[in-house]
């Protein structure tokens, strides 16, 4: 059975676009392959995130992972800084990464040019990071979207030369994944890209949302004045609302309103008000699951040490064998 791994920042809380745009991959993805699913609370800190913040989000980003389906007992799901193995083959990764290739990093540099003389190491070195989250395992496959393939060809750059220069095959060289399906990328209720935690959040439908932040939120979406003639092409913000109601509607309540906008009779009140009835039908599974996980925090924190002493086992041989490799462990 091949294994697949996949990360997530602990940056504020699951919304529809995280959902259908990867997690809901995971919950598939889990049946018929060998998952690890992370917490990634090491790169958190490349931000300087505050302390408890970063408990908090950690804890709540595990959660909503359990809420949408992941489930421990098909998955291994943990938080990064409880398998120590990953910052020693970090450190080993690092021997293998050239100045120069991590500088050309694209993120590196889009942050280089905000920040200057005080960015991090860390950021820096993100890339052997994400290589160690992926070799620690020996994944076959990676689920990564457009703006981390270039961390993942780094990814099989080391594996390479490491492979190389000891001589041996140990290392999978990781490919990107899909899982066979194309990744939707579910627009912002604002008209503008993609579904994010920007905007305080009043842009995106979090799981965790209710019914009257949700309706809120539609309500508060941008439409125009209504088409003009029939069958006219539907501007960016109008096929956007159109897109979440494909989702999470009926097809004939689709069908309904595509029909209304093509023959001119189409009122956005009324399509606003049936997809927040709809998308709250949608969400509401999660919204309860999340909310019955928060009030068990001891079974929570079970599930990150039973994942974590899974994580570990997979670590600790990983590392035994490069030190072997390496020659670290001809006194012990």
């Amino acid at each position: 059975m091949e294994t697949v791994l996949s990360g997530v920042r602990p940056t504020g809380k699951l919304h529809l676009g995280n959902y259908l745009g990867a997690a809901i991959n995971f919950v598939k993805m889990q049946e018929n392959y060998k998952c690890f699913y992370f917490i990634a609370d090491y790169h958190a800190l490349t931000t300087h995130t505050k302390a408890a913040m970063l408990r908090d989000s950690s804890l709540n980003v595990l959660i909503e992972y359990l809420a949408i389906g992941v489930d421990p007992e098909k998955a291994t799901i943990y938080i990064q800084s409880h398998v120590p193995e990953i910052a020693e083959l970090y450190l080993f990764l690092n021997m293998f990464a050239y100045k120069g290739e991590l500088e050309k990093c694209v993120t590196f540099k889009e942050k280089a040019r905000k920040e200057g003389q005080t960015l991090n190491a860390g950021l820096l070195t993100y890339p052997v990071l994400m290589a160690a989250d992926i070799l620690i395992h020996k994944a076959h496959k990676v689920p990564v979207g457009d703006d981390q393939m270039q961390h993942l060809e780094m990814t099989r750059n080391f594996a390479q030369r490491f492979n190389h220069y000891y001589e041996t095959e140990y290392f999978p060289i990781p490919q990107a994944f899909n899982n066979g399906e194309e990744l939707l990328r579910v627009p912002s209720l604002d008209g503008m890209g993609k579904m994010s935690k920007s905007d305080d959040g009043k842009s995106a439908i979090f799981l965790v949302d209710d019914e009257v932040a949700i309706l809120k939120k539609i309500k508060a979406a941008k439409t125009d004045g209504g088409p003009s003639m029939p069958n006219q092409i539907k501007p960016i913000e109008i096929e956007n609302i159109f897109f979440l109601m494909k989702m999470v509607s009926d097809e004939s309540t689709y069908q309904f309103f595509d029909e209304a906008y093509n023959n001119c009779s189409i009122r956005y009140g009324d399509m606003k008000v049936q997809l927040a009835k709809d998308m709250n039908l949608y969400v509401k599974p999660f919204r309860e699951r999340i909310l019955e996980l928060q009030s068990d925090e001891a079974y929570v924190r079970k599930v990150a040490r039973n994942g974590a002493e899974k994580a570990r086992e997979s670590a600790q041989k990983t590392i035994k064998d490069v030190r072997d490799l390496i020659g670290l462990n001809s006194l012990h």
